[in-house]
């Protein structure tokens, strides 16, 4: 059903909390005082949480809601940014993927630097403090690309923020560069690289990770380029992709492994999940009956929820994606354990090539009042996490915010 109720219209949300969690089974009920308790889970408890349903779910949702505003606050989040895909010529062959073309297509592009630099400078006029900077491993890239690239922004817009490079475009520069991940890095972060979107993750247990990627960029070495940045001191997002040949257990293993490394290198400023926009992709297409079409709703939730959970105290960033999920159920999910928005855009790609259907830009405005209606603090912010602008709390205090339809009210406990 669908439940509408403000933030403010009971008074005391850790006594609801605390009769609601009164009310479900002992081993969850063990689990989620455990999490407001502040005490680490463990993968076995993770994935105890992913199978919850009805008042258990219930009550996971609304631990991770309390969670989140122990640890963030009531402040959401989000970037103005845009999204520059300087290429989608690709022989990676990525089954989850649909962008990538080969060079010979009709739609093969690769822009130069100088449309790069524009494309920036465009940014930054409206008012974007980073641009987002990733492109498939085509061909003809030289050993000096990704250098050129940043040089290209930098010399034209100095104080833009370039947040840029896959841990799989870093894996492909450094060997066509003949130098480590190490060095390569170090390289980029001296010409302007400001931080890295920690994508290429997909799934990394092992097992399933071969599946999507035939091994093109093992787990192991995932997991050594991201930490070679952390070491150079450029910071970078984490992300896992679900919803296609995966379950629990792998989605447990993952934000363990994510949790295990912020631990060591404290690189990480977000957790972003990614649903699987399965529509157009050969992973989908070519495996009929044997791949999922994305994440079911509730486990969009759980997912936002359980990372919550899991990774508080190490990465305190969790996002919701509006480009998987539509911009109505990311502003929900500021309820259910995230606390950010991500970015307005300006241009989106790859989802769009899958099949994604919820456009490439939301308007500053639009992450204001979606933030608002969850009965949340605004600003945005710059890509680490710093306030750009102070939007202050919901100025209508009858703003409501609109609780997920598939969850359970019970016990006075709404929200």
């Amino acid at each position: 059903m669908n439940s509408i109720t403000h933030l403010t219209s009971h008074p005391e949300p850790a006594a609801r909390l605390e009769t609601l969690l009164s009310q479900i089974d002992p081993q969850v009920r063990r689990i989620l005082k455990k999490s407001l308790a502040g005490s680490e889970l463990s993968q076995e408890e993770a994935v105890v949480l992913f199978n919850t349903s009805g008042v258990e779910y219930n009550a996971l949702l609304q631990t991770a809601d309390r969670v989140r505003q122990l640890r963030c606050g009531d402040t959401g989040s989000f970037v103005i940014t845009r999204n520059i895909n300087f290429t989608n010529v690709c022989y990676m062959g990525c089954s989850f993927c649909n962008f990538s073309k080969t060079k010979e297509d009709a739609e093969a592009e690769f822009i130069s630097f100088t449309e790069i630099a524009d494309r920036a400078e465009e940014a930054w006029a409206r008012g974007a403090t980073e641009v987002c900077v990733q492109g498939g491993l085509h061909p003809d890239i030289d050993k000096d690309f990704y250098r050129n690239v940043l040089i290209a922004i930098k010399e034209r817009v100095p104080q833009m923020h370039i947040h840029a490079f896959s841990p799989f475009e870093i894996w492909y520069g450094a060997k066509k560069a003949r130098m480590t991940p190490e060095a390569f890095l170090q390289d980029l972060k001296d010409h302007g690289l400001g931080s890295m979107p920690g994508t290429a993750a997909e799934i990394l247990a092992p097992e399933v990770r071969k599946k999507l990627t035939k091994d093109k960029l093992k787990t192991d070495e995932w997991v050594r380029i991201i930490k070679a940045a952390h070491n150079a001191g450029v910071p970078t997002t984490s992300t896992i992709m679900y919803g296609h040949v995966d379950g629990p257990a792998d989605w447990a293993f993952h934000l363990d492994l994510l949790r295990s490394i912020q631990k060591e290198t404290g690189g990480f400023t977000e957790f972003v999940p990614l649903g699987f926009i399965h529509y157009e992709t050969p992973l989908y297409k070519e495996n009929p009956g044997q791949v999922r079409t994305g994440p079911t709703r509730s486990e969009h939730f759980k997912m936002h929820a359980i990372a919550r959970l899991m990774l508080q105290g190490y990465i305190d960033n969790i996002q919701a994606s509006w480009v998987k999920m539509g911009p109505e159920t990311a502003a929900q999910m500021l309820r259910s354990g995230a606390n950010d928005l991500g970015g307005t855009l300006m241009n989106e790609s790859i989802s769009r090539a899958a099949g994604g259907q919820h456009g490439q830009e939301v308007m500053p405005e639009d992450m204001v009042n979606n933030i608002h209606r969850a009965g949340l603090h605004a600003v945005q912010r710059n890509t680490l996490y710093q306030t750009v602008q102070d939007y202050g709390p919901a100025a209508d205090s009858g703003l409501n915010f609109t609780a997920p339809s598939d969850l359970i009210v019970v016990a006075g406990a709404a929200g």
